[in-house]
């Protein structure tokens, strides 16, 4: 038999980080967790399967649109026509959803109870499916130690929403040991909650699919579900199934040998090319480039950082048309000297770098320049609250680190301009 195992729909969750640019997919933006649930109903339809798991965090949180809900029941109508059937867990983010307590799910859905676990046997597959759902979004206790023994005679499931072990990137909800999974005796653990793909082998086989849709910078490469087929003797193979259709991607570009910005915008442009004829698909990516290392072209790069970006653009639509778009260009260079050759003046520009140097240690000069900076950054738009990693820095005090980044770029930038 097999069986689709997918988690963390996130339904009409916004992707973020694009929508700001004016040359951003605007509509793909908006619709892709659907598109992508869409084409994770066509594989079960065409595999095809015997049923699916969502194992937790259908819908995205307090979102209110039951629209959202409505879609979900008509892609769960395409699959009841086909007599596969569907069985939901609600997470933390279904937890604090209206439509997870509203609305009217069809026949072919059959949901884990939040009370209690609830077990689901499929006579005909020898299949018995355990879970419990979240009742609050705060659920924070072992929900393991409750779950049944396992059903004799049948291929066990249990499906559950948790953080595990070492997930300190997510928040920890329903927590419980990988060990603890393996001593319940279940064949199979369908789980939800961590969105990066994770398996691990042996007395269970234990899998996080991920979630469905990468929704920004954050979540990079390939997203999806998994596909589950168990042989006659009860042995579970997973493979993944990608319906993402928009991906995320990281690209770090080295500029040690480039000595101006035209040198920098050609390595990238080399950088762009080879992602593109690497790429295993053609699904639209969205890129961040992040331009590394200690460089001659520093000084010149100082503040150029929107002009960087725009012969960024430039480059994609011409390398990648509609199949690339620029998330965002940082820049993260140093001067090729560190400052010595500066310091070995006796100028204008060597006092600038000493005070530059000082103003780091002085606790007078950073608590003015704070209060200066707050009231900017407490009026900046949310899209800049995220991406500028230096307003967090600015609200704590700790603005060391951003005078020391000034100091250096701004000395390599008149050295070059004097």
């Amino acid at each position: 038999m097999k069986f689709i195992h997918a988690a963390d729909i996130h339904l009409d969750s916004p992707l973020t980080g694009l929508s700001a640019y004016a040359d951003a997919p605007v509509e793909m933006l908006r619709t892709a967790t659907r598109d992508a649930f869409t084409n994770l109903v066509t594989e079960a339809l065409e595999q095809p399967v015997d049923f699916m798991v969502i194992a937790g965090d259908l819908y995205d949180g307090t979102w209110k649109d039951h629209n959202t809900g409505i879609y979900f029941c008509k892609e769960m109508g395409r699959l009841k026509k086909a007599g596969i059937l569907v069985y939901l867990l609600f997470g933390n983010h279904d937890a604090e959803s209206e439509m997870t307590k509203k609305l009217q799910l069809p026949d072919n859905v059959f949901t884990f109870d939040t009370r209690k676990p609830t077990t689901f046997c499929l006579e005909s597959l020898k299949v018995a499916l355990h879970g419990r759902s979240f009742k609050e979004k705060e659920t924070l206790e072992n929900l393991v130690t409750g779950y049944p023994a396992p059903t004799p005679g049948m291929f066990n499931i249990g499906v559950l929403h948790t953080a595990l072990e070492g997930n300190a990137a997510h928040a920890s909800y329903a927590p419980c040991s990988i060990d603890e999974l393996h001593a319940k005796g279940y064949q199979y653990w369908a789980l939800g909650h961590v969105h990066e793909h994770q398996i691990w082998q042996g007395t269970s086989t234990v899998v996080f699919p991920g979630n469905l849709q990468g929704r920004h910078i954050r979540e990079t490469g390939p997203r999806g579900a998994v596909l589950v087929t168990v042989n006659e003797s009860g042995a579970p193979e997973v493979e993944r199934l990608f319906v993402d259709v928009l991906r995320w991607c990281n690209l770090e570009v080295n500029v040690s040998e480039c000595h101006s910005l035209s040198e920098v915008v050609l390595a990238i442009g080399k950088g762009l090319n080879a992602l593109v004829q690497n790429a295993a698909t053609s699904i639209p990516t969205a890129i961040r480039v992040t331009v590394i290392g200690k460089t001659p072209a520093h000084g010149e790069l100082f503040g150029l950082e929107s002009q960087l970006r725009a012969e960024v653009l430039a480059l994609a639509v011409t390398i990648g048309a509609e199949r690339i778009w620029i998330e965002k260009v940082s820049v993260n260079t140093s001067a090729t000297d560190d400052g010595v050759a500066v310091k070995a003046r006796v100028d204008a520009l060597s006092d600038l770098q000493d005070l530059l140097e000082a103003a780091e240690a002085d606790p007078d000069f950073l608590k003015s320049l704070q209060e200066e900076l707050l009231g900017l950054v407490n009026k900046a738009p949310l899209e800049l609250q995220t991406a500028v990693p230096y307003f967090k820095d600015i609200r704590s005090g700790d603005l060391a680190g951003l005078v020391r980044e000034v100091r250096s770029g701004l000395v390599s930038h008149l050295a070059m301009v004097e």
